[in-house]
């Protein structure tokens, strides 16, 4: 039992309130946003183009915001603050950093994407194209595992945090967590799930900032930079941290911290690059701004766990420090659970710190976990049923499969997060540990899609070869840093996960690498361009497969279905020029340049030269390293609340016409496609 369960802040109505309650209320949102789409605008998610891509027309703000949702887990806002707590200001930089360059190189796989596959609906219909089915059925593995380990994540997360804080049973929060989510996706699909990212991700950023302002400014037990930094040299004291210089929590000078660093860079690419979520967001998107995209919600995602962990796990230390009677003793498993933001949310503000970070925890798992589902659920329909068991599947069986689908990973999220939790994993264990059983397929998969030479069986081998690598390095170092003992403690130290972690990713590196460069496959991509490419001309405004004229006729009544409408819109010189393969080899050399540079900045040019440095930061140095984290906060806030409302400024101006026609003269302000006019899109 954790120290903060002894004495829960809220009670347990509080947290069945916000589980249920909440989430039932944001399904019935975003089912009314669901609804005014369908009305009013051309998109509706009774096609499987609109319901898992929707209908790859969304606009680079929408994306970027999505991006930042579905990469706020909750270890992002957990785990982050824990090794803050643990390891001083050097915490927050490596969380936020070591998770950002994967995001930002993804761009380059995006504009590959979009130049070798602009039809996928899935990355391993790339690879079942490209290699066949033994390379496929490999890293469908690879990425199923991908999908049910940050679900546990996210499950046992806000599981956790949700007992600890309201008393609320675990199990019941593991089952009723998914609850909510699997309802709008059932309905609304892929734009209802970024419609949602979008509203959870200005919820959050209000939060944060409240927390940030309440910590530095306003708060009587902390209140500003001053008092923070003379509380944390007095925790120095009391507590110095291991291998931080002079024991400080004010210093980049963390050797642990670097070593977190280096497994956080490691695990994520695993995490990102095998993710289907990720590639579902590449491939929902505009091909011109897919780019854009990924380094926008990349940079604006950074100001998430650094500010917040600078500012409540740096808060969890000083209330320690200064013995404040609300701050509750941290066990280290607290700590692996990620409770020291909760428990400093607490002791500064009560029951409403306590209640605003349950909400921000929810939304935050919430808007994850609607990611993962409609990951999750194209992967099975489209890599499993129709491609194994029914591969002339018609229209109607591809949407009810897909809607089943959701259902069911919304089942085996819940139980796979009590598993772990039963078996006495923790979220901050099994984030170390995703590496080291994943990091194996993150080069070959990489190769597959952009490199025309990347050879077969040598991804295969090196995939396959850097999992057992993975494992054997982790059990080992284990074995022989703990007397021979092997448990889930003595497994989650740093040292431990660090070996496991550079084992997998670089021996499934090397081999693929070698192997390509020695027997280099020559391949054109021209089978994957073509791959799911829909029918451009005068049949575009048939029936979609699987239904009638009649049902057609009765239930669009005018309008055309996604599929019809997105391959009119690729036929139009605009989307034409989104897919000129001069320009995505343009996009994706700025991809590459720009994502390079910038992933440098963040895990070498910065963080290096002040490890080296053992500076210990003054007030000034602490103040300036807040105060940047803040300003980077408010342009993110900018870049993924602001922006997407900006850029869809046509499509909510003609939903708002369209409802006041319904409301003069019913019925008159439905969409109707009227032919030789551009639809808008959202």
């Amino acid at each position: 039992m954790s120290a903060m369960t002894v004495s829960t802040i809220l009670p347990q109505a509080a947290g069945y309130g916000v589980v249920v309650g909440i989430g039932l209320f944001f399904s019935a949102f975003m089912l009314l946003l669901t609804w005014l789409q369908s009305r009013y605008t051309p998109f509706s998610p009774k096609s499987s183009e609109e319901f898992s891509s929707a209908s790859r027309s969304v606009k680079p703000g929408l994306i970027a915001s999505g991006i930042v949702s579905a990469w706020t887990w909750a270890a992002t806002l957990l785990q982050s603050s824990a090794v803050a707590y643990k390891y001083g200001i050097s915490g927050p930089w490596w969380y936020g950093a070591g998770a950002t360059v994967q995001v930002l190189l993804f761009a380059q796989l995006a504009a590959k994407l979009k130049l070798n596959a602009p039809y996928a609906h899935t990355w391993l219909e790339i690879i079942g194209m490209r290699w066949g089915r033994t390379a496929h059925i490999v890293f469908m593995i690879f990425g199923l595992a991908t999908n049910i380990i940050v679900s546990s994540m996210l499950i046992l997360g806000g599981s956790a945090t949700v007992t600890d804080l309201t008393g609320m049973n675990t199990i019941a929060a593991c089952f009723l967590i998914p609850l909510g989510v699997a309802i709008y996706v059932v309905v609304g699909g892929m734009r209802s799930t970024l419609l949602c990212d979008y509203t959870h991700t200005t919820v959050l950023f209000a939060i944060i900032l409240t927390f940030v302002f309440t910590v530095y400014a306003t708060s009587p037990k902390i209140g500003s930079f001053r008092a923070m930094h003379a509380l944390l040299v007095q925790a120095a004291e009391s507590s110095p941290v291991v291998d931080n210089a002079h024991g400080s929590y004010l210093t980049m000078r963390s050797r642990n911290g670097l070593i977190f660093g280096v497994i956080n860079v490691i695990g994520n690419f695993a995490t990102v690059f095998q993710d289907q979520a990720y590639w579902q967001r590449a491939i929902a998107s505009k091909p011109a701004s897919a780019v854009k995209a990924y380094l926008l919600g990349g940079l604006a995602w950074f100001a998430i766990p650094f500010t917040f962990a600078t500012t409540l796990g740096l808060a969890a230390v000083a209330l320690t420090a200064a013995n404040d009677p609300a701050m509750p003793k941290l066990s280290a498993a607290d700590v692996s659970a990620g409770l020291p933001a909760a428990a400093a949310a607490s002791a500064l503000l009560g029951k409403a710190g306590a209640a605003a970070l349950l909400v921000l925890l929810f939304l935050a798992v919430t808007s994850a976990t609607s990611a993962e589902l409609i990951a999750v659920s194209s992967l099975l329909t489209y890599d499993v049923y129709k491609r194994y068991i029914n591969p002339k599947a018609t229209e109607a069986q591809i949407l009810r499969v897909v809607h089943a689908m959701v259902a069911f990973f919304a089942l085996v999220m819940a139980l796979a997060g009590v598993i772990f939790y039963f078996i006495g994993v923790s979220m901050g264990w099994l984030y170390t540990f995703m590496g080291v059983i994943l990091g194996g397929g993150v080069v070959p998969i990489a190769l597959c899609i952009t490199w025309r030479k990347a050879n077969k069986w040598g991804c295969i081998i090196g995939a396959v070869n850097g999992f057992a690598a993975g494992i054997i390095a982790w059990l080992v170092t284990t074995s022989a840093l703990n007397g021979g003992v092997i448990n889930v403690t003595t497994s989650g130290g740093d040292l431990e996960m660090l070996a496991g972690n550079l084992a997998s990713i670089g021996v499934g590196g090397i081999i693929a690498t070698a192997t390509s460069f020695i027997w280099p496959d020559d391949f054109d991509f021209t089978s994957t361009r073509a791959m799911n490419k829909p029918a451009v001309g005068p049949t575009i405004m048939h029936q979609p497969e699987g239904t009638t004229p009649e049902e057609g006729d009765d239930e669009k009544k005018g309008r055309e279905t996604s599929d019809e409408i997105y391959a009119r819109s690729i036929s139009s010189e605009a989307a034409a020029a989104d897919l000129d393969p001069v320009a995505l080899k343009k996009s994706f050399t700025f991809a590459a340049r720009s994502s390079i540079v910038l992933a440098l900045i963040m895990i070498i040019i910065i963080p290096l030269p002040l490890f080296f440095a053992q500076t210990i930061y003054g007030v000034r140095g602490l103040t300036a390293w807040v105060v940047i984290g803040i300003i980077w906060t408010l342009a993110s806030a900018l870049t993924v609340v602001v922006y997407p409302l900006w850029e869809s400024r046509q499509a909510l101006g003609q939903i708002c016409r369209g409802i006041v026609k319904d409301v003069f003269h019913r019925g008159s302000g439905k969409y109707v496609h009227q032919a030789g006019h551009e639809q808008i899109v959202a």
